[in-house]
């Protein structure tokens, strides 16, 4: 997966990313909705898609084996989606991330002593849930000597910025220009100098200087989407910052 190097993180982005759309606040706010149902049953399928990776790489680090740890997070989105997880959810308290995460613990601890044959269904609305290559997906190896939490920090840093792909390559599909991306995607990851910017231009039947700016916007706004997706996991604008440092640090940056 694309991870984001030092400058891709730290440079600015430009004005026109100050239009962040809607934020995973914006989204509970919907899944709360009882007047449109369908609305409400598309925001609690994207709640799930973006967090469930991070929270299952959590509850593996603690030791559980792949089915349980599938079996909990399916309860757990099940609960937080069905009773009063998602109404508990306070935009004043900040991060997304760490509503999340505080939510996963107080679930696990008041699940310790229950039957885990009564974790898929019971009557819980059941959530669609992808474990097709859960634990490589999540990024769990057991050979890290490192924390749950920081497992899970560093799976939704990792998450965010494939978020950010993404996003970046449906820009570039809707604009017609998915066999650029396609080509020039590894430049974001490359370091610059050991880009071979000839090869890419005849391939692409371009101008070796044409392919090194279409390198530099394809950057830019991978930068401007990464901020993007961020923005929409905080509650104020003025927190952007730290948590691009939060993605570095994931990433030992």
């Amino acid at each position: 997966m694309p991870a984001a190097d030092s400058n891709n993180l730290r440079a600015g982005a430009s004005p026109t990313v100050a239009r962040f759309g809607e934020t995973h606040w914006s989204v509970i706010l919907s899944a709360l909705n009882q007047q449109r149902p369908a609305e409400a049953t598309d925001a609690r399928e994207k709640l799930c898609r973006v967090y469930w990776p991070p929270l299952y790489a959590y509850v593996r680090r603690l030791g559980e084996s792949p089915h349980d740890a599938q079996d909990l997070i399916q309860e757990f989105f099940a609960r937080f989606l069905d009773k009063d997880y998602l109404a508990a959810a306070d935009q004043a308290k900040g991060r997304f991330r760490s509503f999340m995460l505080a939510a996963l613990k107080h679930f696990l601890s008041n699940e310790r002593d229950k039957q885990r044959a009564q974790k898929r269904g019971g009557g819980c609305v059941f959530v669609p849930i992808d474990f097709h290559g859960a634990d490589t997906h999540a990024g769990f190896e057991p050979s890290q000597n490192l924390t749950p939490d920081i497992i899970f920090q560093r799976r939704w840093a990792e998450a965010l910025l494939e978020q950010s792909l993404t996003r970046l390559r449906n820009e570039y599909v809707a604009a017609g220009k998915e066999a650029l991306f396609g080509q020039l995607k590894e430049t974001l990851t490359e370091g610059r100098s050991t880009i071979a910017y000839a090869a890419l231009a005849e391939k692409l039947r371009m101008s070796e200087a044409s392919v090194k700016m279409a390198a530099h916007r394809l950057r830019q706004r991978y930068r401007e989407a990464i901020r993007a997706e961020i923005a929409a996991t905080v509650a104020d604008p003025s927190e952007i910052e730290d948590e691009l440092r939060e993605v570095l640090r994931a990433f030992g940056g």
